[in-house]
């Protein structure tokens, strides 16, 4: 605050300011000044591949790790973290979720984006809770995910490094707008409804300009929205064309939601960096995806989990009908994506089960024939590349930041081992230590 501004504040509102800079201060000031820390690790997982490490130690200077070894020495001065009876792994990454709604909320017309800003906070820290220190958010409403983003990277709240893309783009009538309803009925406030090359180009412009840090765009029809297709594609190779070259023009990628056929194509030919569903996937549409190098975002167990009670939350027929359809096309479409050696990358669309469920997701890629090395891998190494943060989250490594998670047991022998994370360390800050927890 400028002197002169506060010169002219009253007693009584210069006091009411300290204590909103107090309740503002970043959450891991306190912190900041800490020893270098070292954590023995009973088994380590590096996230990229390589064999577990036993009896590997980790050291960190501030929010980066500096060095990883069997056996280390650890130098005078450190802060011992002793995880020596767990497995620690990178901090999990999930590249599809949507932090500021939460299933059964079913009330759209009853309550606005502040109440989304409003509980979005409590998604965050469940998430970061559950071993997921970054997620990319990919559809939210008016910016209530970037503020939330910023509010974390301040410290002002605990909650997971978030890419966020806040209104998704969508045709009019397609997934994305609202259907369903009286012509009648307005809507006020921001939206991401655009029709047309110059419409979809300008779009990108408003969202880069406000915060989006990845673009979202329906290329085809969904199940949570009263459109009558779940799978057909929703714009044209051109319109397509034009979204990822104004994206890029700024320095983003694009993700496309993308259920059918045509319009997975249609997508990976404009150069998307992700197809996120991906549930209709035919043996072109594989191909395709890898020669452009195009990620899947495989989501499934979400599916499965609300569909089994939405018909108890009022949802229309319609949506449970292509809810169904989604359900019995994803085994397919993934062991097609296996065949050909399309990426893959973690997603849970997350915001359709509780927040801090993510790790579900697992069981279904290990039941599909991977195996849980490869799983793993989705959410650390594969899903680092997808974000273009490879060179800071996604493994542990020197110069990477220092997130880290640690379960109990050993996930290579029991994926859902990662369904109980103990342990959360975020930027060298820890954020759940259930020994410390305990006591």
């Amino acid at each position: 605050m400028s002197r002169g501004l506060k010169g002219h504040m009253k007693p009584r509102n210069r006091a009411f300011f300290h204590v909103l800079l107090f309740l503002a201060a970043p959450l891991g000031a306190q912190t900041a000044a800490q020893a270098p820390v070292a954590i023995r690790a009973g088994r380590l997982i590096d996230g990229l591949g390589g064999p577990p490490v036993s009896r590997a130690v980790i050291l960190i200077e501030g929010d980066r790790i500096t060095a990883v070894g069997e056996g280390l020495a650890i130098p005078a001065g450190y802060r011992l973290i002793d995880l020596s009876d767990a497995t620690v792994l990178p901090g999990l990454i999930d590249c599809h979720t949507h932090i500021t709604s939460a299933p059964g909320e079913g009330e759209r017309f009853r309550s606005s984006f502040v109440d989304a800003a409003i509980l979005a906070p409590g998604y965050a820290k469940a998430t970061l809770e559950a071993g997921f220190t970054t997620i990319r958010d990919v559809g939210a409403p008016q910016f209530v995910d970037v503020a939330l983003r910023n509010a974390i990277d301040r410290g002002n709240i605990p909650g997971p490094r978030i890419q966020a893309a806040s209104m998704l783009i969508s045709a009019t009538g397609g997934h994305g707008d609202v259907n369903g309803f009286s012509p009648y009925l307005e809507l006020e406030g921001f939206s991401g409804i655009a029709d047309g090359v110059d419409e979809i180009r300008k779009k990108v412009r408003f969202l880069v300009k406000y915060g989006a840090d990845v673009i979202k765009v329906t290329a085809t029809a969904g199940a949570m929205s009263e459109e009558e297709s779940v799978d057909a594609a929703l714009y044209t190779q051109e319109e397509l064309h034009a979204l990822v070259d104004e994206a890029r023009a700024w320095g983003r990628r694009v993700a496309a939601h993308a259920h059918g056929a045509e319009g997975i194509k249609r997508a990976v030919r404009a150069g998307v960096a992700s197809i996120d569903h991906g549930t209709f996937l035919d043996e072109e549409a594989a191909r395709l995806m890898v020669e452009r190098g195009t990620y899947l975002v495989k989501d499934s167990y979400e599916d499965r989990w609300f569909l089994e009670r939405a018909p108890g939350w009022g949802y229309p027929p319609i949506i449970l009908s292509k809810l169904e359809k989604i359900v019995a096309g994803h085994e397919a479409a993934f062991l097609l994506a296996m065949k050909h050696g399309v990426k893959i990358a973690f997603g849970t669309d997350a915001g359709m089960i509780p927040h801090g469920e993510n790790a579900a997701q697992f069981r279904d890629y290990v039941e599909w024939g991977m195996t849980p090395m490869e799983a793993i891998l989705t959410a650390t190494r594969n899903a680092a590349d997808l974000l273009g943060w490879d060179d800071r989250i996604g493994a542990v490594t020197p110069g990477r930041l220092a997130d880290l998670i640690a379960v109990e047991g050993d996930p290579l022998r029991d994926i859902t081992e990662l369904e109980r994370v103990k342990f959360v360390m975020k930027g060298g800050v820890v954020f759940k230590d259930w020994k410390r927890d305990a006591n």
